[in-house]
C-alpha cells in the first residue's frame, strides 16, 4: 500500500499518518525526519540542504526529489509507505509519479479559519520542546511545561501573521495536486476538522 496524506497546515497529516502507518504496518515517511536524517549523517544531499537551510533558503525541488527517491529504494519500503509533507507542488507529484504509483492520495479538508485556530493555539517549550495546545492539549500549569517545568512560548511562525502566510503558500503550491490526483482517480476527501478518532475512522473507510 502506497499512500499520501495532505493538507494544509494543522489539518493533522501528521498525527494520521502515524496511526495509518502502525494500522497497516507501512513505514510513515516525512520530509522533515529525511531532511534531518542526511544533514545528521553528513550524506552528500544532506550537506548541499543543510547549506541551503542556513542561508534561509527553501530546498529545490530537485534536491527533495532525489533524497526523496532514495529513501523509497530502501528495503523498509517493500510492504508500502504513507508520505507525509511530499509532494508539495507540481514538480514534485510529476517526479514522483515518474517513479511510483500511488495507492491512494488522501486530502485532510479543513477550513483556513481552523488552521489558523490550531496553530496559534500551540505552545513549545523553550527547553525541552515538547508541544502543547491551548484548546486540546492543556499544560496541567499554565505556560510551564509538564515534561520538564520549561517556560511554554509561542514560536513566531505559529503566530496567526505567519500562518496566513504559510497556508496562502500551501493554496497556490499545493492545492494544484487536489485536481492532479483526482483525474487519477486516487483523491479521497477527508473532513479534518472533526475530532481525531473520526477522522481516523474517515480515513479507514475510505481506504478499504
Amino acid at each position: 500500500m502506497k499512500l499520501l496524506i495532505f493538507g494544509p497546515q494543522a489539518s493533522g497529516k501528521g498525527t494520521m499518518a502515524s496511526r495509518l502507518a502502525k494500522k497497516f504496518n507501512i513505514i510513515h515517511i516525512s520530509t522533515g525526519d529525511i531532511f534531518r536524517e542526511n544533514i545528521k549523517n553528513q550524506t552528500e544531499l544532506g550537506k548541499k540542504a543543510e547549506s541551503i537551510i542556513n542561508q534561509g533558503n527553501l530546498i529545490p525541488d530537485h534536491i527533495t526529489n532525489e533524497l526523496m527517491k532514495d529513501r523509497l529504494s530502501r528495503d523498509d519500503c517493500a510492504n508500502g509507505y504513507i508520505l507525509d509533507g511530499y509532494p508539495r507542488n507540481m514538480a514534485q507529484a510529476e517526479y514522483l509519479d515518474s517513479n511510483v504509483q500511488l495507492d491512494t492520495a488522501l486530502l485532510l479538508d479543513v477550513p483556513e479559519e481552523v488552521s489558523i485556530k490550531r496553530i496559534s493555539s500551540r505552545r513549545t517549550c523553550s527547553a525541552c520542546g515538547t508541544i502543547f495546545n491551548t484548546l486540546t492539549l492543556i499544560p496541567k500549569k499554565e505556560g510551564i511545561c509538564d515534561a520538564c517545568n520549561g517556560q511554554l512560548i509561542q514560536r513566531d511562525d505559529d503566530k496567526e501573521e505567519a500562518v496566513k502566510k504559510r497556508l496562502n503558500i500551501y493554496h497556490e503550491q499545493t492545492e494544484p495536486l487536489l485536481t492532479f490526483y483526482k483525474e487519477k482517480g486516487i483523491l479521497k476527501k477527508i473532513d479534518g476538522s472533526k475530532s481525531v478518532e473520526e477522522v481516523f475512522t474517515a480515513c479507514l473507510e475510505a481506504l478499504s
